[in-house]
């Protein structure tokens, strides 16, 4: 009876790796800054109002500041427990409150927001509070937070992880409360570097 030699090993192809990208700047290798952009800009994105009430320093005192950003690096994260991730620029205004207030807000703005959006998303911006002078909102239970009137949906978070990530820190909360303020009109979408309506 005639045995089958045993099949031979074929060697493994050696992988040619792609060239590397010219290096662009603050960058040892890969993309460059506008490379990155530009790829990017073709991901649309959500975009929410982030909100967190500022304690007072003194407990005697006037009382606090809400200060507000706009988003549009925000997800869900999980279910069991109920946990949303957002981006953060380092050392901006919200960075530097959130690392010291736990409680926070997001409220999902519709399409006939983009001022609210536009305005929170300012370069030299006004100060906090007149930003927030002529936006209907309500304070919410759990953060002390502006939650802004006709916005697609609103959550309440306490902080449960920071990850640092680069020029940013992804902040992890577990939501407290969700309400649905608005059942009218589609999101507010960010896309190609301009806010867009989904239809």
């Amino acid at each position: 009876m005639l045995k089958t030699p045993p099949a031979t090993a074929t060697p493994p192809v050696p992988l040619t790796p792609f060239p590397p990208s010219p290096a662009g700047p603050g960058h040892a290798e890969g993309v460059s800054n506008d490379e990155f952009r530009a790829a990017l800009s073709r991901l649309s994105a959500g975009v929410v109002l982030l909100t967190a009430h500022e304690p007072p320093l003194d407990p005697d005192g006037p009382v606090g500041e809400d200060a507000g950003m706009t988003a549009t690096a925000f997800m869900s994260v999980s279910l069991d427990p109920p946990l949303v991730l957002v981006s953060l620029r380092n050392g901006s205004r919200m960075d530097d409150l959130i690392d010291e207030q736990p409680l926070w807000a997001v409220s999902i703005l519709s399409e006939s927001q983009s001022h609210i959006a536009g305005r929170f998303a300012m370069k030299g911006r006004i100060s906090d509070r007149l930003l927030f002078e002529d936006i209907p909102y309500v304070r919410g239970e759990h953060s002390g937070a502006p939650l802004v009137g006709g916005a697609l949906a609103t959550l309440e978070c306490r902080t449960e992880q920071v990850v640092p990530a680069g020029d940013h820190t992804l902040v992890i909360g577990r939501v407290l409360s969700a309400a649905l303020p608005s059942a009218e009109g589609g999101p507010l979408m960010y896309f190609r570097g301009r806010y867009r309506n989904l239809g």
